[in-house]
């Protein structure tokens, strides 16, 4: 679908194992692009910033200060499942958030012929209609398909850093457990919706049934997963808090119907 090269990306120092997974997440990210095309079309890939200057910046924001040396994605394996946490759950909230919001939309329902080709199904956000589609061909449920393997690259992300909850990460002074609750709660203050993102550990009182402080899977009361909107998966996306504010990983902004439209009301 073209569009520019990311900024900053290189090959990262990764031990075998962590290469496999990686390897195989990226495999997987290349299949959904093309059912994603083939089923509801695309559009060229905007600019994204992975960058270590910016992963560094981003950390720095959660911690709430310069962690020194600047933290760097593609230094080893840990850091750059670290990285990985940072982004794929904001992914697998939006794809839960998304499904209520989307009305009649052929992602919901299996292949066979439209009969009405020219049928527009409209888009919403909370309560403002936010673009119209055509609905072509009726096609497999890909929005559950693609949340299924999101939901299963995020508890593989979430397992391999709980395994290594206790360590520290060289050469900073916190945990993993700890770098993931500042993460996590950096995505919620962006997200200005309350806590709805939670690292390996929580109080009890928001574990599951209120008996453990582990949280392998990040879950609400009912332990169903959580959801956002496209507008606060924007807010976090940008790093501004501000859905109207291109930056942080997309310095130009999305490129999706909704981002564009949200940047015209700014």
């Amino acid at each position: 679908m073209g569009g520019p090269p990311p900024i900053g990306v290189r090959k990262a120092n990764l031990d075998p194992f962590t290469n496999n997974i990686i390897s195989e997440f990226a495999m997987q990210e290349v299949g959904h692009l093309r059912a994603l095309k083939s089923k509801v079309g695309g559009f060229p890939r905007p600019l994204m910033d992975l960058s270590a200057k910016h992963f560094a910046k981003l950390f720095d924001e959660a911690f709430g200060y310069k962690l020194d040396p600047p933290f760097d994605p593609y230094r080893d394996s840990l850091n750059f499942m670290l990285s990985c946490y940072a982004l794929p759950y904001a992914g697998l909230v939006g794809y839960v958030g998304i499904n209520s919001l989307i009305k009649g939309y052929e992602t919901k329902r299996k292949n066979h012929t439209n009969p009405n080709p020219n049928l527009v199904v409209k888009l919403y956000c909370s309560d403002d209609t936010i673009g119209e589609i055509p609905q072509k061909n009726r096609s497999t449920p890909l929005l559950a398909g693609l949340l299924g393997v999101e939901s299963g690259q995020d508890a593989i992300i979430r397992m391999y850093l709980y395994e290594r909850a206790g360590e520290i990460v060289y050469p900073y002074k916190h945990t993993v457990a700890e770098f993931t609750i500042h993460i996590s709660n950096l995505r919620n203050r962006l997200a200005l919706c309350g806590t709805r993102d939670e690292g390996l550990f929580v109080p009890w009182q928001l574990g599951a049934e209120n008996r453990t402080t582990t949280n392998i899977l990040s879950a609400d009361f009912d332990s169903l997963s959580q959801w956002r909107t496209p507008a606060e998966i924007l807010r976090i996306m940008y790093n501004t808090g501000n859905e109207h504010a291109r930056g942080g990983f997309f310095p130009h902004g999305a490129n999706g119907k909704i981002a564009r439209k949200l940047l015209k009301l700014q």
